[in-house]
């Protein structure tokens, strides 16, 4: 659980110094450059944090990490970010309001609640879903091949 506080909390700390760069600092609108690299940048932030976990999930189990454990270690660090992140986000709703949130969109016919649960919903299982795509091949890699026995045949 400590691998993934720690690798989970390192990809929530990227999102939350890009967000206040590029949001408040910069105050950048919504067709700019900057938020095309943050896909780029979020999601190379999650593999990196899961090939780092699983790597040190590997050397604290001695070498010998299985593809199951490490698919474990890698959507724990998912979830983990998955949740910061949501909250993050929340706070940031509740300090600045909407305007963040939108980023220019314009006005909708939906209450805003429906626009923010809606986004924190895609935030949250879009980080778990992509998380489980990355910890999954990752972990092929990584995990320690199971040597099969030759059967005999009688």
């Amino acid at each position: 659980m400590k691998i993934a506080l720690k690798y989970g909390l390192l990809i929530t700390a990227v999102v939350v110094a890009w967000v206040v760069i590029v949001r408040l600092v910069m105050d950048v609108g919504a067709n700019s450059r900057a938020n095309m690299i943050a896909p780029i940048l979020f999601n190379l932030t999650a593999i990196v944090a899961i090939y780092c976990g699983m790597k040190a999930r590997k050397n604290e189990l001695g070498g010998d990490l299985s593809f199951k454990e490490g698919l474990k270690t890698g959507v724990a660090i998912s979830f983990v970010y998955a949740v910061t992140a949501c909250l993050f986000f929340m706070i940031e709703y509740l300090l600045f309001g909407p305007k963040l949130l939108l980023s220019d969109a314009g006005p909708t016919d939906v209450p805003m609640w429906q626009v923010a649960a809606t986004a924190y919903a895609g935030l949250f299982f879009g980080s778990i879903l992509f998380g489980l795509i990355y910890s999954t091949a990752i972990a092929f890699f990584i995990a320690r091949r199971q040597r099969r026995e030759p059967t005999e045949i009688i």
